[in-house]
């Protein structure tokens, strides 16, 4: 979607904000779909699977188990959790990344602020990476708990902020210089200038747990990842 100086409105100083950023986001993760699973290989130096498995283990849910992958771009964590014995239903908004999707789970295109599941009729959730681009973060863990059964386990990851100011200052040059630069060698330049920024979107940490307490996970706890450069989400839901 062009903006008013003719790029696309992921690649401006301002972040697109309402049904704009829904539209910027969806567009933007078809563009890098082809490539995306290359450029978060490379841009992590494969820590991107570390998380992924800590997440579906961290989940604790019995083989067999319903797990819906939010936002599931091309089916990592459908794989993972499929080895895991689980059974995954990927959902993304981006037809762009369920068409890479190699899973093989059952797929299904949608906005994960509406889903398109019965209430209390899965097992637990998983989301990778996708918290910042949502437009309303309460009106998710609503929908979480919306679906999840009682009992049932939510795991959901994104990027975070080092406390550690010596890491923090490293991955800030890493985060914010470097990879737009691998972004743009590999893929589409202006997705990777956009998703450094894009950090700008997630509330703190205890704002995100009183949300999903609020929601009906009341034990829901937050974890920093390799010194702090991933953040998880764990909750049961009521």
């Amino acid at each position: 979607m062009p903006s008013a100086n003719g790029g696309s409105s992921w690649d401006r100083d301002t972040l697109p904000e309402g049904d704009e950023k829904k539209q910027a986001v969806r567009e933007m993760f078809d563009a890098i779909a082809p490539r995306y699973d290359l450029v978060n290989r490379i841009m992590t130096f494969r820590l991107d699977v570390r998380w992924r498995r800590k997440t579906v283990r961290d989940l604790g849910l019995l083989a067999g188990s319903t797990v819906l992958d939010l936002a599931s771009g091309t089916g990592d964590l459908c794989i993972d959790l499929r080895r895991a014995h689980l059974t995954p239903i990927s959902i993304d908004l981006s037809y762009g990344m369920l068409a890479a999707d190699r899973s093989g789970a059952p797929r299904s295109q949608a906005d994960i602020l509406r889903l398109p599941v019965r209430d209390r009729s899965v097992d637990g959730v998983t989301c990778g990476f996708a918290l910042r681009n949502l437009l309303e973060l309460p009106v998710f863990f609503d929908e979480l708990a919306r679906v999840v059964r009682p009992g049932g386990r939510i795991a959901l990851l994104d990027v975070g902020i080092p406390k550690n100011r010596v890491i923090r200052f490293g991955n800030n040059i890493y985060f914010g210089k470097v990879v737009p630069r691998i972004g743009a060698l590999l893929s589409d330049g202006a997705a990777y200038r956009y998703l450094p920024k894009s950090v700008a979107y997630l509330p703190e940490p205890d704002e995100m747990i009183a949300m999903l307490r609020r929601a009906g996970f009341s034990d829901a706890s937050h974890h920093l990842l390799s010194g702090g450069l991933t953040q998880q989400l764990l909750a049961t839901r009521d």
